[in-house]
């Protein structure tokens, strides 16, 4: 969009507000856009960089490096290791006493999906290594060049409050963001917007319809012994395992609808012909409501105890994470999707469609061009009926501050989640376009955040009258739970120096396409 269109657009949304509601100026949110724009090549850069690290959940360490180091460059104070988490930061800024307004988005890939950003067949780059399946390469560097806009236009006009921009650690494990909560990152935050890789641009508020959860690993004890000179002297733990698995399996059937479980055994023993001392078994939980939650985790509790009975062995438990259910703020919503609508969406080439449309055909997905147009903002009403699904721990900053998630158009229609598919075109100029417009909007909420007390004040008396009137932030940790930090360590040190290979050299080539020789222009051609 030029900057005379979004001025328009911006003056036009300014008298929809009224007086009553004082915006920020439209050549203050210009002004914002124009140094998201100024920013094109370090917003890509940043994009492409996150990507080529690959790092899982708890391993993100050059992730982490990389962008405080920009972040310092740039003037914030950053602290390292919050909560416990080495690879956890916060990155600060203030121009002065106003709101304290946080920006966050995850930054950890998944185990098992290398692929070749750019190329439409599955082709891992390392085999069997992490890669950016989920796209959380691109939120944090969009966040980072939305405050870095708004920073400018803040000094220049002297608008005071402070930014807080911080980092999703292992979001894939649920594992962090209650503890950020119980170390007190957000004490003193006023509001907060989140960022999440999507295929719209659009944001939305009230209960999200996902499931919240908690992630418990059980661990059992048993007696060694020759498992065929003499299995009665021994008491195996991989057995207790299997009944847990098998009875909770059969309880499935006498669980409401909505919930869902999984698991793996990571721990069953070392060979056939020895009777197991020591099994590991690790569940999520799923459900859309604390109370069921907590229901869910004790019947799971119930069913290990019993399986150690039945066994003859003991068993441990320890909670490797948790995520509230998610629950947006009505008044943050509503004024991002003013800004929504005045930034509208990427302009997408031919080139961008005819990848969009080659990466669909090459791997069986529905035919849907990249989009068009705005979603409507996302209510409860439009949503319907829940029966269940995902999570995401941003749900425990919802439950603690006014918080927003905006969903920007960095990837493909109908690309499969948590799948090579959805890294196909996370370090393309399909990521890097909905990244673009993402910042534009997240920079403009911000100054009108900053320069309009109503929308926080109303923002924490919506969630004080209506959300909490709702239900009650219950974690399920204990004050003796900590970070399962040592998750991913073994795979990383032996993926790592393969990956390091990989790592993009923005001082040497434009893009990571170019770095791996992928002609991005050819799919112009693609009818």
């Amino acid at each position: 969009m030029t900057s005379l269109k979004l001025l328009a657009g911006l003056l036009a949304a300014t008298t929809l507000a009224g007086p009553a509601f004082a915006l920020a100026t439209p050549a203050q949110k210009t002004a914002a856009a124009t140094g998201v724009d100024a920013r094109a090549k370090l917003a890509a850069d940043m994009v492409d960089q996150v990507f080529s690290f690959a790092e899982p959940g708890f391993q993100e360490v050059k992730t982490s490096e990389y962008l405080t180091a920009i972040l310092e460059k740039n003037g914030f104070k950053v602290e390292r290791g919050s909560a416990g988490i080495p690879t956890a930061f916060t990155a600060t800024w203030s121009n002065g006493p106003g709101p304290k307004i946080a920006l966050g988005s995850d930054i950890d890939g998944l185990l098992g999906l290398s692929q070749y950003p750019g190329v439409v067949d599955m082709k891992p780059m390392v085999e069997g290594a992490p890669g950016h399946g989920e796209g959380h390469n691109s939120g944090l560097p969009m966040m980072i060049v939305a405050a870095l806009a708004a920073k400018d236009v803040m000094e220049k006009n002297g608008i005071t409050g402070t930014l807080m921009l911080w980092p999703g650690v292992a979001e894939e494990l649920l594992a962090t963001k209650a503890y950020y909560v119980r170390a007190g990152m957000f004490k003193d935050v006023d509001a907060s917007i989140f960022a999440h890789v999507g295929r719209d641009l659009g944001t939305g508020w009230g209960p999200a319809g996902n499931n919240g959860m908690v992630s418990v690993e059980y661990t059992f004890k048993g007696k060694t012994a020759h498992a065929a000179g003499q299995p009665w002297d021994g008491r195996s733990a991989l057995d207790a395992v299997e009944i847990m698995n098998v009875a909770w399996n059969y309880r499935r059937e006498h669980l409401p609808v909505t919930q869902r479980s999984h698991y793996v055994v990571t721990e069953g023993g070392g060979q056939p012909n020895i009777v197991p001392e020591k099994a590991s078994v690790w569940y999520y939980f799923r459900e859309n409501s604390f109370k069921r939650i907590r229901e869910l985790y004790e019947t799971g509790n119930r069913i290990a105890a019993a399986a150690a009975m039945a066994t003859d062995t003991t068993v441990t438990q320890r909670t490797l994470g948790y995520a509230a259910p998610n629950y947006g703020n009505k008044p943050l919503a509503e004024a991002m999707y003013t800004n929504i609508k005045a930034v509208g969406l990427p302009t997408w080439s031919a080139a961008d469609q005819g990848f969009a449309k080659a990466m669909q055909r090459a791997n069986g997905v529905k035919e849907e061009p990249l989009t068009t147009r705005i979603a409507p903002l996302s209510t409860p009403d439009l949503r319907g009926v829940s029966m269940g699904g995902g999570s995401d721990d941003i749900g425990d900053i919802m439950w603690t501050v006014p918080t927003i998630t905006i969903r920007y158009p960095s990837n493909i229609p109908n690309a499969i989640g948590h799948n090579r598919q959805s890294a196909i075109a996370m370090a393309t100029p399909i990521a890097h376009k909905g990244v673009m417009v993402g910042a534009k909007v997240v920079a403009m909420t911000v100054l009108d955040l900053l320069t309009t007390p109503k929308i926080i004040a109303d923002a924490k008396q919506w969630q004080k009258d209506v959300q909490f009137a709702s239900d009650k932030y219950d974690p399920l940790l204990t004050p003796s739970d900590k970070p399962a930090i040592h998750l991913n360590t073994d795979i990383m040190g032996k993926m790592r120096p393969q990956l390091e290979k990989f790592y993009y050299d923005s001082s040497k080539y434009k893009s990571y396409l170019d770095q791996l020789g992928i002609n991005y222009e050819d799919f112009a051609k693609v009818k």
